[in-house]
C-alpha cells in the first residue's frame, strides 16, 4: 500500500517562503506522476502544479514564477518550493500520486500566509 506524507507547513508572512515535502513508501514513485493540490476553505480542491516521471513540469497560472516542483527520485520525495507566498496562498496543500490505477493522497499540511 502506497503511504504519502506531506510536511513543511507553516506559518509565514507575506513574501516568505516554504518548502513542502511529499515522501512515498516505496519505490514505485520514481516512474509515477506528483501532483501538487491545495484547498482553501470553501473551496474546491485546486491542481498547483504536477512534475512527471521524466520530470517535465507544469503550474497553476497564479503560481508561476513563484513555486517551483521537483523530485529526488533516490528519497521517494517530492518537493513543492513555495517563495513570494501571498495570502491567497493560504490553503492545506496535498501531494496525489497514482499507482496501479488508484490516486493515493496525502493528509496535507497547512500552508498560512499572513499579511
Amino acid at each position: 500500500q502506497v503511504q504519502l506524507v506531506e510536511s513543511g507547513g507553516g506559518l509565514v508572512q507575506t513574501g516568505g517562503s516554504l518548502r513542502l515535502s511529499c515522501a512515498a513508501s516505496q519505490s514505485i514513485f520514481r516512474v509515477s506522476s506528483i501532483r501538487w493540490y491545495r484547498q482553501a476553505p470553501g473551496e474546491q480542491r485546486e491542481l498547483v502544479a504536477i512534475i512527471t516521471s521524466s520530470g517535465s513540469t507544469n503550474y497553476k497560472d497564479s503560481v508561476k514564477g513563484r513555486f517551483t516542483v521537483s523530485r529526488d527520485n533516490a528519497k521517494n520525495t517530492a518537493y513543492l518550493q513555495m517563495s513570494s507566498l501571498r495570502p491567497e496562498d493560504t490553503a492545506v496543500y496535498y501531494c496525489n500520486m497514482p499507482s496501479n490505477g488508484v490516486n493515493y493522497w496525502g493528509q496535507g499540511t497547512q500552508v498560512t500566509v499572513s499579511s
